[in-house]
């Protein structure tokens, strides 16, 4: 069984232009909507939960948010792809839990692959946390939603 966490990073700075998209730090909001996922995440995660960001200003201070050890891996900067990220994580052969603290859209094309949904990718917020889980019933691997859980309802 592997749980695969995805946290979309909270709230951040427009990008000026011209301005360094990677730079852009989160809001006062962003700041709390990451405190409010960090405090109910931090209740509900297994030990040896792995953590990775992307290094992008936003998603790393998200990530700071949850207070846990965490590794920042370029496959997972705007522009990377689903498989950049299934690959890091190793999905779906790794066990135990791997937090992804990243972006749009790659976070939606992961969970609508991963779901089956027709569309190439769904809406997640930011701040949102997907939590799925791939688990074996009898002979069939299926890939299971185990919450959606965004920091405006906590």
């Amino acid at each position: 069984m592997m749980d695969l966490i995805l946290w979309r990073h909270a709230e951040a700075e427009e990008a000026e232009d011209g301005g360094d998209d990677l730079a852009r730090p989160l809001t006062p909001r962003g700041e709390k909507q990451a405190a409010r996922m960090a405090a109910w995440m931090d209740r509900q995660l297994p030990e040896g939960l792995r953590v990775v960001a992307s290094p992008a200003r936003r998603t790393e201070q998200t990530a700071h948010a949850l207070g846990r050890k965490f590794k920042m891996r370029a496959e997972l900067l705007p522009g990377g792809t689903l498989q950049d990220l299934l690959e890091l994580v190793q999905w779906p052969r790794a066990k135990g839990a791997v937090l992804v603290v990243g972006h749009q859209p790659m976070l939606g094309q992961t969970i609508a692959h991963l779901v089956g949904l027709k569309e190439t990718e769904c809406a997640v917020r930011k701040g949102a946390v997907w939590w799925l889980r791939q688990r074996q019933r009898l002979e069939e691997t299926q890939t299971v939603i185990v919450t959606v859980q965004s920091p405006e309802v906590l």
